[in-house]
């Protein structure tokens, strides 16, 4: 009696945290832009060598406080038609056989909707985005124009990644929302897509001429903390997205034989 009533209470529980997802939203986005442009003026402030900051400076924290919004505002127009648009040619976890649903078999299925489990998944990939980009403040300060070959790579870098996979994660995370049969897939490559770009950070910075071995090091610690970060979301995650009946309900619209 006690674990389906605590499993009811779980189930009721993410029922409304995914209400709160849908309906507020707009608010999320609108917060979003407030506390990022907040930081990201204080980070210009507070580098005491930037007196009269430039565009060129200004511009990677002006495309990390408007990229993740504007990527989860086309999102929404793109996945706008949910659960009935066309699903990728191949599906993770074919070979342990399942039977094909009809979108309408798929929303009656008592697993099908995005509780449960899948509001956690939903809520990290979307904490993913501050906390990439706190990171990204923290560890990449604003540079003068006449920086170091070695820091100008460094920072191009950092500020492609962090615009680049804020916007990624805004959108799988719309996409999970709207249950649009990409999803599984589209998180899937993302992940991949960032262990690619950590190593691609740590080779072209570290073949520019003059990078200090401290620099070096602790930029080591930072890619491979981040690589250990993307590795346990897949170990996590990565079975559920293959085999959990929710998500093959829910997205692929198929259940067990």
């Amino acid at each position: 009696m006690i674990a389906p009533r605590f499993q009811q209470h779980l189930h009721a529980r993410s029922a409304v945290l995914l209400a709160t997802l849908e309906s507020r939203f707009d608010r999320i986005m609108g917060c979003w832009l407030l506390l990022a442009g907040l930081a990201c003026a204080l980070r210009l402030k507070s580098t005491p060598l930037l007196t009269h900051p430039t565009l060129s400076l200004v511009t990677p924290y002006l495309l990390l406080i408007v990229a993740p919004v504007v990527s989860a505002l086309l999102a929404l127009r793109w996945f706008r038609d949910g659960d009935t648009m066309a699903r990728p040619m191949t599906a993770p976890g074919g070979w342990l056989g399942w039977t094909p649903l009809s979108i309408g078999d798929a929303r009656r299925h008592p697993l099908y909707g995005t509780t449960g489990l899948m509001v956690s998944l939903l809520i990290g990939m979307l904490l993913n985005v501050p906390v990439r980009a706190a990171e990204y403040l923290a560890s990449s300060p604003p540079i003068p124009e006449l920086a170091p070959s070695w820091l100008a790579t460094l920072h191009v870098m950092m500020s492609f990644d962090v615009v680049l996979f804020t916007s990624l994660y805004a959108i799988a995370f719309v996409a999970g929302l709207r249950r649009a049969p990409l999803f599984p897939v589209l998180l899937m490559t993302i992940w991949a897509l960032d262990l690619i770009m950590q190593v691609a950070i740590a080779t072209a910075v570290g073949t520019t001429p003059g990078l200090p071995p401290a620099v070096a090091a602790a930029l080591h610690g930072l890619l491979d903390g981040n690589a250990k970060k993307v590795l346990i979301s897949i170990a996590i995650w990565l079975p559920y997205l293959i085999l959990s009946t929710r998500v093959n309900v829910t997205f692929r619209h198929r259940v067990a034989l």
